[in-house]
């Protein structure tokens, strides 16, 4: 493939080959096209390795809300909490977190919830779908999740947003004392209060469910390729995809999905995106750490416990820090003693630390569609903590867009321009 080639070698090229980028993959490949898939790394080594593995099609509230902006500056006050900005990256993000507080105001908070509420409901179809045709049903557990508070007036304050889920559909129940302990055994007694969602969801590895989806992609024709991408940009027939070494590759479409990577491709396509870096962090513990039957999750303290290939992950938390600062695994730490608080039987030995870059935008909403340069270019980006749950709705809709169909749903609101 040469750089002064004209016609498209391939149908499309995904640039990113994490979740969402092979979900496009599958859904583009299952079509009929030809997919090649980009990544400067190993496919599904980034975000898609080491998260928290869940299908949560109920957390359909933005980060950005008045709870939230209550709580931040008490968060921001400890270095280790579940929110941290480290101070020489404040200026820097200063302008992210000016949109982050205006998309917390309530108006617009419902505007982002609707919009999310509705991808969630395509997300829940899509990824049923998507798994049965890749065989991966045996990946999936259908356990639900228990969201679990230490005092009563933070379980009351949850109780807004349980509200509004409950008016989109969602099915939970409210627990206490007991009712806790039958579903997780092992807790600390301190947690009296927690809510239950049935339709909670996790994967037994997020990694090898990722590569059972690009298993599934290859075998319908679609290619993978280790290279840097430098540039996208439109050309009469298509996109060229320049990549390290000189060499450039024509296609008949482009889709950017290279999560936290993505906003210099875009701001070169004359689409200035806020898109900024949460650092999640995480220990992963081997089997036997702990009789862990679903997922549990603490708000109160920003981390999550997941059952991943037989052991237990213990991860989350927000530090805003970009793409270029090393970890600062002591956040690791930090929650994993907090989790051998709340499981006293916890064997914390044998962990490996993992660190990821979550792609994120001020209103908790990915960037899907076309771009400035044109439909022929078209974006996949920026689904923050949720880029498994809505990895295959994403791939349904950048399928649509190439064929010239009307998309799954009013793609607007996820529009690159909104900003």
């Amino acid at each position: 493939m040469s750089p002064s080639a004209s016609a498209a070698a391939v149908d499309v090229v995904v640039v990113g080959a994490g979740i969402v980028g092979i979900a496009a993959a599958c859904h583009l490949a299952e079509e009929g096209r030809s997919v090649l898939l980009l990544d400067r790394d190993e496919p599904a080594r980034g975000a898609s390795f080491g998260n928290a593995g869940a299908f949560a099609f109920s957390d359909v509230m933005p980060l950005a809300s008045p709870g939230i902006i209550r709580k931040a500056p008490r968060w921001l006050l400890d270095p280790l909490g579940p929110l941290a900005i480290p101070p020489a990256y404040l200026p820097r993000i200063a302008p992210w977190l000016l949109r982050f507080w205006r998309a917390s105001r309530p108006d617009r908070v419902t505007g982002s919830m609707v919009a999310q509420a509705a991808m969630m409901r395509l997300a829940r179809e899509a990824m049923g779908a998507l798994v049965a045709r890749a065989g991966l049903s045996g990946m999936v557990r259908s356990d639900g999740a228990l969201e679990l508070h230490d005092s009563e007036a933070q379980w009351r304050a949850s109780l807004p947003g349980w509200e509004a889920r409950a008016k989109e559909g969602i099915v939970f129940e409210h627990l206490r004392g007991e009712a806790i302990a039958a579903l997780q055994p092992g807790l600390s007694p301190q947690f009296r209060f927690a809510t239950f969602v049935p339709g909670w969801q996790t994967v037994a590895d997020p990694h090898l469910f990722a590569r059972g989806l690009l298993a599934h992609a290859e075998a319908r024709g679609a290619t993978f390729r280790r290279a840097r991408v430098l540039a996208v940009s439109p050309t009469a027939e298509g996109a060229r995809i320049a990549i390290d070494g000189g060499e450039s590759i024509e296609a008949g479409r482009a889709v950017i999905a290279c999560g936290a990577w993505s906003r210099p491709l875009a701001a070169a396509l004359g689409d200035r995106v806020p898109l900024e870096t949460e650092r999640g962090y995480n220990t992963t513990l081997p089997p036997g750490a702990f009789e862990l039957r679903r997922q549990l999750t603490f708000p109160g303290h920003g981390f999550v416990v997941t059952p991943i290939g037989g052991g237990v992950r213990v991860g989350g938390a927000v530090e805003l820090g970009g793409l270029a600062r090393p970890p600062n695994y002591r956040r690791s730490e930090i929650m994993l003693a907090k989790a051998a608080r709340f499981l006293p039987g916890l064997r914390t030995e044998g962990g490996t630390q993992w660190m990821g870059f979550r792609p994120s935008l001020p209103d908790s909403l990915p960037v899907i569609g076309p771009s400035a340069a044109g439909a022929r270019i078209l974006y996949a980006f920026g689904h923050g903590h949720l880029g498994l749950t809505q990895s295959a709705a994403t791939g349904r809709l950048v399928a649509d867009l190439v064929a010239g169909r009307a998309p799954a749903l009013d793609i607007a609101p996820f529009g690159a321009q909104r900003f």
